[in-house]
């Protein structure tokens, strides 16, 4: 099989997050032929045009850069007030501005999931799907990793001990490396 670089990307910040989490467990359990690179968006500074006037920031360029490099994006996102984190839509922002008519996302498959309360980030990964449209980013649609409860999905070291939960991130991670082969993205 022809391997798939796969850049993951964790919708939060915070050390002890439930999706940077989840987004470790996507990795722990990658076939042999996928791997999975993660971006920080840590030091992302909040998107202004007058700083993107005189060219983009370090951190900037190294996650469009891993962006570009990629054949596929895994986005492992939080809900926050009914929508998308700040932060990850500070770095969406920041990676699509268009050099020269382009930007990486174009064309490029990716898959989303998430953990958190009640919903298990459904509204979040629904607003990430539209920003998508726009983005021509190619979405796989199944499974839905949507992990409701995240406290009691997650041991005290941030393993998911669901085994449902489990099995529906390593068909997700299986179903992105077919889509990205069949749209011919893989390397």
């Amino acid at each position: 099989m022809t391997p798939v670089r796969v850049l993951g990307i964790s919708g939060s910040l915070r050390k002890g997050s439930y999706n940077s989490a989840l987004l470790r467990t996507a990795i722990e359990l990658a076939p042999a032929d996928v791997t999975i690179e993660r971006a920080d968006l840590s030091e992302v500074p909040l998107y202004n045009g007058d700083v993107e006037a005189q060219g983009f920031p370090a951190p900037v360029q190294r996650l469009r850069d891993q962006v570009s490099a990629a054949d596929a994006l895994l986005i492992a996102t939080p809900e926050y007030n009914y929508s998308i984190p700040g932060v990850l839509k500070n770095a969406i922002d920041w990676v699509s501005r268009p050099v020269k008519g382009k930007q990486p996302f174009d064309g490029k498959p990716v898959a989303l999931m998430g953990t958190g309360g009640r919903f298990g980030s459904a509204r979040s990964q629904y607003h990430l799907r539209q920003v998508f449209v726009f983005l021509n980013l190619l979405p796989i649609n199944k499974p839905e990793v949507q992990i409701a409860n995240a406290w009691e999905a997650f041991d005290a070291e941030g393993r998911l001990k669901d085994e449902k939960a489990r099995k529906l991130v390593t068909e997700l991670v299986a179903n992105l490396a077919a889509w990205t082969r069949q749209l011919g993205s893989g390397a």
